[in-house]
């Protein structure tokens, strides 16, 4: 049973935020894996535990964790491809849980191992899937090409098959794909993942303008220290499952650095003497395996 009932403390959601999570939590059953300890064989894994947080509109909020943290389960659960087992997540006011057909005009995700039609080239994904959204061919077309163009995708590359392109050029186009119908709330989850550093640069450049320019409001799930620090204008730390902190990158550092000089203490030092974890670290998380 899902409780998402409102208590008093949880008021009433205000349709100001951009998103506003009270309490998520997720769990699964384990699986049997052979060899392991009898142990661990059974009994249930909480991959989300009681996460809170909210995000402004316009605001990059950044999600931080090791491999299996829990951030691909939470992403999930906000995108509404998951149902949290306890909690409410609410977008612009509307109750994804109860109602995420009134949730997901709203928002869009990109992820770290996009789906496309390979044989087809980007103009054509992009066609194909802005049609499927609702919007007319006219717009489709110019806005497809505006997007890959200021990710810089050429004329050229934008019209050969996606099996020809590489890894760093076929992510720019999962993420003109997301942006193609202008959704006020964007879930990126670990978009530069094995990006080469030009395509991720271009990454990272659209997102902070389209931010700037359009005000959507972006969750960043990443396990990279620079990027995070770069784009975030808020970060939290996920720990097995729960936030661990929260802040802006310069007050999470002073709050680590003590007397140390504050040049001395970058994020990746910050995340592990909050969380006691290595960035890198393995741990359990859903049925996937993934973080």
């Amino acid at each position: 049973m899902i409780s998402t009932e409102p208590t008093a403390r949880h008021p009433e959601p205000d349709h100001r935020l951009a998103l506003d999570v009270r309490g998520v939590t997720k769990r699964f059953r384990r699986r049997r894996v052979p060899g392991l300890a009898r142990s661990r064989r059974r009994g249930v894994h909480t991959a989300v535990d009681d996460v809170s947080f909210k995000v402004d509109a316009g605001e990059i909020y950044g999600v931080i964790g090791a491999n299996g943290s829990g951030k691909s389960t939470l992403i999930r659960m906000l995108s509404t491809l998951l149902l949290p087992d306890a909690g409410e997540v609410y977008v612009f006011g509307h109750d994804a849980v109860r109602r995420p057909l009134a949730v997901r005009p709203l928002l869009n995700r990109v992820s770290a191992d996009p789906s496309f039609f390979r044989a087809m080239s980007p103009m054509e994904n992009l066609r194909f899937f802005g049609r499927a959204y609702g919007l007319s061919g006219g717009a489709v077309r110019s806005r497809s090409a505006a997007i890959l163009e200021r990710l810089g995708v050429d004329g050229d590359k934008a019209r050969e098959p996606m099996l020809h392109m590489s890894r760093g050029q076929q992510q720019k186009v999962a993420v003109a794909r997301a942006f193609l119908t202008s959704p006020r709330l964007m879930l990126l989850d670990e978009p530069t993942t094995g990006l080469d550093p030009r395509s991720k640069r271009d990454v990272q450049r659209f997102v902070a303008e389209v931010r700037g320019e359009d005000g959507v409001a972006i969750l960043l799930t990443t396990h990279d220290m620079e990027e995070a620090e770069l784009l975030c204008d808020r970060i939290a730390f996920l720990a097995g499952g729960r936030i661990v902190a929260e802040g802006t990158p310069l007050d999470l550092r002073k709050g680590v650095a003590g007397a140390r000089p504050l040049d001395e203490v970058d994020m990746e030092t910050v995340f592990m003497e909050l969380t006691g974890r290595d960035i890198e670290e393995d741990e359990e998380e859903g049925p996937d395996g993934n973080g």
